[in-house]
């Protein structure tokens, strides 16, 4: 009985860090999505203001 608790006990240790990993994962995929779009728009601010100078 007592490696029967182990074994689920070592699959729920796998699938908690299986699905922290995911998280992670989409958490800075999130992250980088936001920065693009930022950096987008900061470049089109840099386009529009230098074709205001011009």
């Amino acid at each position: 009985m007592s490696l029967l608790n182990e074994d689920l006990a070592r699959a729920h240790s796998r699938a908690l860090l299986a699905e922290s990993a995911d998280r992670r994962l989409g958490n800075e995929l999130a992250m980088a999505r936001r920065l693009a779009r930022r950096a987008e728009r900061n470049a089109m601010r840099a386009r529009l203001h230098l074709a205001r100078l011009v």
